[in-house]
């Protein structure tokens, strides 16, 4: 049996014979000298060259593909065995494969445990959804105490348990608030876009270095999106419900900011004020530390905890400071992230493109405050 190699001098040897049949039978077809046995004669040459040819590059095809397959097998996915790094490999191949306009291959999926039964190949597999709109990292400071769910059409009860009758609710103004508004929250989906730019050095780099940067350029973009929403002061048209400053949550105010945190922090119903923390800018509470300390070195060492009472979480984000029970945050992202590519026409970079929808509802009001001085008459 020959070898590819020798198929593929076979079939250029062959090829170039073909070329040259067919060139000199365009020169007698109209050369009016020519006689209809030389055209003849030439074309009987160039089909029977066509056909051995066709012979040739069909041994050829066969013979690459079956060899193209062995090694696939032997350097592919799944001939890695630690499992962590055939996830690794895998979402590098997804990515690369994705930069290059090319489908994502059924082992690259099947390891990132997607079989894609369903055919939508452009949804993300459900290991890199996950891992890009999920797993906690220290981005975005709310992860560390808000609640994060991927779970399509959630629906959930704004309190956690009931009883028999609503006696039980203690604080009037979660009452009042369950009997405006309803004991169950529904999510809805709204849409962004993550883009992570992709130079041709990363791209041909290691699988290791390739995915560790692209999953850092997404969850970053994650975290700000986040971010952006839950502390926006003039939210989007559609975003108000998500965002702690629209949606009616109680100001409390004081003569400066570390007073109107204590107010905020009494004026809480014990219910809530058990797991309250309190979410401030570092400016802001460098500037409390300034005032109370007056000179005194010791408050300076102090943990935020003893200063103000509750534990604090630090985030530029919020212009003003949010206190209460963070467990009625909820952060809900939908199943389905579709993946694309787009490219840069000023800076010529490529991007690999994640779009995903997700929601954030505070889901009682009531469970929270926000800090503000209050005006000067």
């Amino acid at each position: 049996m020959k070898t590819l190699y020798e198929l593929k001098q076979n079939l250029a040897t062959v090829g170039q014979q073909l070329k040259k049949v067919e060139e000199e039978l365009a020169a007698k077809a109209i050369d009016p000298n020519a006689t209809m046995e030389d055209i003849q004669a030439l074309q009987k040459s160039r089909d029977d060259l066509k056909m051995r040819f066709d012979v040739i590059k069909e041994q050829h095809d066969a013979l690459e593909a079956e060899q193209k397959a062995k090694f696939q097998a032997k350097n592919g996915i799944n001939s890695v065995e630690d499992p962590k790094e055939k996830v690794i490999k895998a979402k590098a191949e997804l990515i690369r494969a994705v930069m290059q306009g090319k489908p994502v291959p059924d082992d690259v999926r099947a390891a990132l445990g997607d079989r894609n039964t369903t055919g939508g190949e452009k949804f993300l597999p459900k290991t890199v959804s996950t891992d890009i709109l999920v797993e906690p990292f220290v981005k975005n400071p709310l992860r560390e105490i808000a609640i994060i769910t991927q779970i399509t059409n959630l629906e959930i009860p704004k309190l956690s348990f009931t009883l028999d009758d609503d006696d039980f609710i203690n604080d009037t103004e979660t009452a009042k608030e369950l009997k405006a508004t309803g004991d169950v929250v529904t999510f809805g989906r709204h849409k962004f876009k993550v883009f992570a730019g992709i130079s041709e050095t990363v791209l041909n780099g290691s699988d290791s270095n390739l995915v560790s940067y692209v999953e850092s350029a997404l969850q970053s973009g994650v975290a700000a999106k986040e971010k952006k929403v839950a502390f926006a002061t003039t939210p989007k048209t559609g975003e108000e419900h998500m965002s702690f400053y629209a949606t009616g949550i109680i100001e409390k105010t004081g003569e400066n900011l570390y007073k109107a945190i204590k107010a905020a922090i009494a004026d809480l119903h014990e219910d809530y004020r058990e797991n309250a923390k309190i979410v401030m800018r570092y400016q802001d509470y460098s500037d409390i530390i300034e005032v109370l300390a007056n000179g005194n070195a010791t408050l300076y060492a102090a943990q935020p905890e003893q200063v103000l009472g509750k534990p604090v979480v630090f985030c530029d984000s919020a212009v003003y400071p949010v206190v209460g029970d963070f467990s009625y945050s909820h952060f809900n992202y939908d199943l389905n992230a579709l993946y694309d590519r787009d490219k840069d026409v000023k800076t010529g970079i490529e991007q690999f493109v994640v779009t995903a929808w997700f929601d954030h509802q505070i889901k009682l009001k009531s469970a929270f405050r926000i800090a503000k001085v209050a005006p000067e008459v």
